[in-house]
Parts: C-alpha cells; sequence; structure tokens
C-alpha cells in the first residue's frame, strides 16, 4: 500500500450547509469541529443497524469524530460533540475498511463521514486498490448540500440517512439548523437519484439503495407526522424508491433536558406515528420495537479497532 497519502483540508471549508468558511488547512476546526488531521473513534462489526444492513455478520462501522449538527439528544454525543477519536492517517483508515471486510462485515458503514470526505474518499480509493468489494454506506443525519451527495458518486452504494425534522424552529430548537428541512429534502431527492431503487443479495442484505430513517421524538408527534407525509410523497411519486425506517429509540441524552424531551417517547406517541406511517402506505420498510430505547444499544467509544 502506498505510504504518505498527503490530502489537502479545505482552506474556507463548504463540505456541509454551514460553510462556515474555516480554514481548515491552518489548522482551524470547522462548526462541526473537525480540523486538518483525520479523526476516528470506533471501527467494529455493529449489529444494531436495520437487519439488511447488519444481517447476521454485522456492518463494518467507523465512527468519524465531529458533526455538521448540534443535536441536543444525541446519543454519540462524545464524539460528535466533545472531540474523542483518534488522529490517523488516510492508510491507516484504508487498512481499517480492509481489516473489517477480513471480519466478515457485509458493508463498510460510515458514521457521520461529510466533514472528512476528501480523507475518506482517498481512503476508498487505497482501500479497493488492495482489494476491497463491499458496499459502502454512507450513515448521515441528513443535514447535507446536493453538492456533497453529489461529490460521493461512485462511492457510495446506500445512503443510510435521518430525515429528522420538517419544523425549522424545532430543527433550530434542538439540532441548532434552522434549515435543516430546506437542506435535507433536496439531498435526499439527490441520493435517490444518484443510487436508485433498493437492490439486495440472494441473503436479503442491502446492496444499493436508500434508507430513510425518522426518529420519533416525545411530545412531537405532530413533526413526525409531517416528515411521513413528505416520505409518503416521495413513495407515491416512485413506488419503492427507499425503504422507510421509523424508529423509537429514542433516549435522553446528552443536553435532552434542556430542551424539554428529557423523557422517553411514550407507547401511546409512538403507536400514534407507526400507525400513520402505515395509513400513508409506509409499509415496506422496518418499524422499530418499542422495546428498542435502551441505552445499550448506543456503542462504546473506546477507540476499538482504531
Amino acid at each position: 500500500m502506498p505510504k504518505n497519502i498527503v490530502v489537502t483540508p479545505p482552506d474556507a471549508c463548504t463540505l456541509c450547509p454551514r460553510r462556515c468558511k474555516a480554514d481548515r488547512a491552518a489548522g482551524q476546526c470547522g462548526f462541526c469541529g473537525a480540523g486538518n488531521t483525520l479523526k476516528v473513534a470506533r471501527a467494529a462489526l455493529h449489529f444494531w443497524e436495520e437487519p439488511c444492513i447488519s444481517g447476521t455478520k454485522g456492518s463494518g462501522t467507523v465512527f468519524f469524530s465531529g458533526c455538521t449538527l448540534k443535536c441536543c439528544f444525541c446519543q454519540n454525543y462524545p464524539i460528535s460533540a466533545e472531540g474523542l477519536g483518534k488522529e490517523i492517517t488516510v492508510e491507516h483508515l484504508a487498512e481499517i475498511f480492509l481489516n473489517l471486510q477480513a471480519q466478515g462485515a457485509h458493508n463498510i458503514n460510515l458514521v457521520t463521514p461529510g466533514q472528512w470526505r476528501p480523507w475518506i474518499l482517498a481512503a476508498l480509493d487505497l482501500a479497493r486498490a488492495e482489494g476491497l468489494r463491499l458496499p459502502i454506506v454512507c450513515n448521515t443525519g441528513g443535514y447535507e448540500t446536493v453538492e456533497s451527495v453529489e461529490a460521493w458518486k461512485g462511492y457510495i452504494d446506500i445512503w443510510l440517512a435521518d430525515l429528522k425534522y420538517v419544523s425549522s424552529a424545532l430543527s433550530a430548537e434542538l439540532s441548532a439548523a434552522p434549515d435543516y428541512f430546506a437542506q435535507a429534502r433536496p439531498a435526499i431527492e439527490a441520493m435517490m437519484a444518484q443510487v436508485g431503487h433498493p437492490v439486495f443479495d440472494e441473503e436479503g442484505i442491502l446492496q444499493k439503495g436508500v434508507i430513510l430513517r425518522h426518529l420519533a421524538l416525545p411530545g412531537h408527534m405532530d413533526d413526525s407526522f409531517a416528515v411521513l407525509d413528505q416520505m409518503a410523497a416521495w413513495n407515491e411519486a416512485d413506488l419503492g424508491c427507499f425503504l422507510p425506517s421509523v424508529m423509537s429509540q429514542y433516549t435522553p441524552f446528552y443536553k435532552a433536558a434542556e430542551h424539554g424531551i428529557g423523557r422517553r417517547i411514550t407507547t401511546y406517541e409512538y403507536r400514534r406515528v407507526v400507525n400513520y406511517a402505515m395509513d400513508k402506505g409506509l409499509t415496506m420498510g422496518y418499524m422499530q420495537q418499542k422495546s428498542s430505547a435502551k441505552e445499550e444499544y448506543t456503542p462504546s467509544f473506546d477507540l476499538t479497532g482504531v
């Protein structure tokens, strides 16, 4: 494998919708917390994604440090908001990908990778030259630009994206992103156009396509209904263009209580959201069991595999 691959960091970063113009080449960190050296917090087989992603062997999940959103309820807050992670080289990241493949992973799952895209693309090129052949998953909060989605073309096979909110006021309060839906809607449409309808292998493992996740939040059923209305509109326009995934696993992590969501979602609330999804025809996907709202589903960020 080649050594000393050099990636030039942005000197006026516009990799995400924040377009914060941080001079990362000079060592300045962007809004996301990312600087000029690639940083990873965990790399391991993960068994708690949707069944078509985790399968029986696990998803080869790589958690990147930093995040372009500031979700007050983030279950991964030590890496997304507090900077936990280890600085590594592009070559080491390529080795991580290959190691996960050797462990039997069904795919390589890049968690919040957008702020590190130039480094990751270089690592994927290296790993592919050395025999990486797995589908690549981009696991994103949905807060992307169309330009960013297009920049991943030829590298990403599966988009595992959130559609968190429609309400600008709610996304501003909970994720410091009043433009969340305005950015996410066209970005998700670009994802669907890029990879097409879901395709599975003979074992039922997703090989390409889009999974759209929505995490139901306590006290905000109306916004969940609005999110599901948008999902239904996409599905009606092009039946089966994505797999919906409605999630109940909300747990009040981090600063959730400071923003009025310091409790788990009730069974009543979640049933209302699931029933609404079903009534809207969003039946060809996943509905998480209410029992999934447990802290054990959150991995330990102890630099495993890094």
